[in-house]
């Protein structure tokens, strides 16, 4: 009976089922001796440290925020604007393409050196390294949707005497609506991903910073503390995707009907 309910739970349970056993496992794991708890100590002590601190981390959690949410918007919007002029020109589309997945495969961490010796340890360099991180994916992820559009859409335009940025803001971006909110997740996230990553490397403040500096005193339960922040930024930007994605679907199959 168990396992036909288990069969009959939703995406939706089945995620919220699988991340309450993580948890779960999370805090078991290090009470039973099963892991050393200097390098996982308990959930419920990443909790406590992070409620005991909690002005520090919420410092620290803001200024990540403003760097996150600047770099999102450079990487997402102009890896959008980019993937659709190469997705829709065709004469761009397959050396640009080449070039961005080969600039993809290059570690671009090695620049984050360059970056901080010219625009300092400040939030410039972060958000400059978070924006090139996220940006090259965004471009590969909407040029690939805008490729997949109807190419009927296109050509009914283009006989109306539709300019190329009236096909791309009226036509071409409202059909292409699930490529590009791909093209926002995995350029967002990895936004996330460099800003976190840069704090570590060098800076003063942010949730990277923290974690580098409770982690060279070896306080394991303010490094997860801060861990655990930085899953809530990605939990919740992943939960708003998800409701842009329902809030359009209904929009984009119309346009695709049409």
């Amino acid at each position: 009976m168990s396992t036909e309910a288990a069969a009959g739970l939703s995406p939706a349970a089945t995620r919220r089922l699988i991340l309450l056993l993580i948890l779960l496992a999370w805090e078991a794991a290090p009470r039973l001796g099963w892991v050393p708890s200097l390098f996982l100590p308990p959930l419920s002590q990443a909790v406590a440290a992070v409620h005991a601190d909690r002005m520090a981390y919420a410092q620290n959690l803001a200024v990540t925020l403003g760097e996150v949410a600047v770099s999102m918007v450079l990487a997402c919007g102009s890896g959008i604007a980019l993937g659709a002029v190469i997705g829709s020109v065709r004469v761009l589309r397959k050396p640009m393409t080449s070039l961005f997945s080969s600039l993809y495969a290059i570690p671009l961490v090695i620049l984050y050196p360059l970056m901080a010796a010219w625009l300092g340890i400040g939030p410039e360099s972060k958000i400059a390294f978070a924006s090139l991180y996220g940006v090259i994916p965004a471009i590969l992820a909407s040029a690939a949707g805008i490729q997949s559009i109807d190419p009927h859409l296109a050509v009914t335009a283009r006989s109306m005497g539709a300019t190329l940025r009236q096909r791309l803001v009226h036509v071409i971006l409202p059909a292409a609506i699930p490529s590009v909110l791909s093209a926002v997740r995995i350029g967002g996230a990895l936004a996330i991903v460099g800003v976190v990553v840069a704090e570590m490397l060098t800076s003063t403040a942010g949730l990277g910073f923290l974690i580098t500096s409770y982690r060279t005193v070896l306080d394991s339960p303010r490094v997860f503390g801060a861990i655990l922040c930085v899953l809530a930024i990605v939990l919740i930007f992943d939960a708003v995707v998800r409701w842009l994605e329902r809030r359009t679907a209904g929009w984009s199959a119309a346009i695709g009907r049409k």
